[in-house]
Order: C-alpha cells, then structure tokens, then sequence
C-alpha cells in the first residue's frame, strides 16, 4: 500500500504550534545567535595582519643629497644592527643651514630618529627636537659616554620622549624618541661622517 499522500493534499500542523515556531522572543534570540554565529565563523576564517604595516624606506639617496647640499660635513647611521628598519626620511633647508630627519623602528618596537642640522641658534633646534629648552639646567637629565664623545641627556616625561644631543661646531645631532637610552645610544655609535661628495658637473 502506498503511503504517499495524495497529490494536491497538504499536511498540515496545528495553529498553536505553528505560532510557537514563528513568533515570540525565543525565536527572536534564536534567529539573533544564528546571525551572530555566522558572523563569528566569517572573522574566524577572515586572514588579519596583528601588526600596523609601517613603510620601509632606503636612505641611501638621502645620505648622498646630504653630502652634495649639507655645509658640513655630514654623518650618517652605519652598520647598524639587524632589526632597525628605517621609516622616515626628510632632507630641508637650503645654502646655509641643512636639517636631516631619518626615523626607525628599534628592534624592541620603539621610535628612534635622527635629527641633524648646522641650525643656528642651536638652542632653538635642540628645543624644537627634544621638547624641552636645553638652557635650563633642570632640562638636562645627565650625560653618557657614546664611542669616546659626551652626549647630553633629556627627558620629557608628558611625552615619554628620551633625547641624545651632541653639538659640533658646524652640526647637531639629536637622537630622540621613545625607544631608551641604551637603544638611542647604538644609533648615536653608529653616526659616521661621510666624504663630501663632487657637485655634478651642469
């Protein structure tokens, strides 16, 4: 015997119990977790990067327009260890005065940056660099020998912002930034001077 139900026929279900499957708050919260279970299953599945992708930039080019326009003579990071990944490069200025920024991320994920110029007064470019006035003896945070040369040390606490300055008598150097003394250290040891390079001939 055929237990098929015949054609046209429909089965039915009970109108309490159709009620109870299409209304109410727990179908609602039901029809709500199912939303979010699909959602939490896509972020699952979705690759994500934990880290900020920070550009990387190759200083060589800077350091070359440095030796051809700074004059000075100019210095630059070499052989710093493996970790130190450049991010930021700017050359300014003109005839007389030259400024050099070169920022890098430290092997511990800290910011470090070299700022370099034969600015005058050098009060004002130290200020402007470190965020505290060099003249006021409360400002210096005490001193560190760095490859047989005195580097001055400041400290803004708002900031968090340690800062290495060196002066010259033609230039400036300024490490500064959030990494610590011990790291802003390996970049000043790293400064070299560079050979001034021949203008091309025009």
């Amino acid at each position: 015997m055929s237990t098929e139900a015949p054609q046209g026929s429909q089965q039915r279900v009970s109108d309490g119990t159709y009620k109870r499957l299409t209304s109410g708050v727990g179908q609602f919260a039901l029809a709500i977790g199912a939303c979010l279970a699909l959602v939490g299953v896509i972020m699952l599945i979705t690759p994500r990067k934990n880290k900020e992708t920070l550009p990387h930039v190759d200083a060589s080019s800077a350091v070359v327009a440095l030796r051809l326009t700074a004059p000075y003579v100019s210095y630059a990071p070499e052989g710093l260890p493996s970790g130190w990944r450049a991010t930021s490069s700017r050359l300014s200025g003109g005839k007389r005065s030259v400024a050099w920024h070169l920022g890098y991320v430290t092997p511990n994920d800290q910011y470090a940056a070299l700022e370099e110029s034969n600015e005058l007064p050098v009060s004002a470019f130290v200020t402007r660099m470190t965020n505290v006035d060099p003249l006021n003896p409360k400002s210096l945070a005490g001193t560190r020998q760095i490859a047989g040369a005195t580097w001055n040390e400041y400290y803004r606490k708002d900031k968090k912002q340690n800062s290495l300055v060196r002066e010259l008598p033609t230039v400036t150097f300024v490490v500064t930034g959030t990494a610590s003394y011990d790291e802003l250290a390996v970049l000043a040891t790293s400064l070299k001077p560079q050979p001034k390079a021949a203008a091309t001939p025009s």
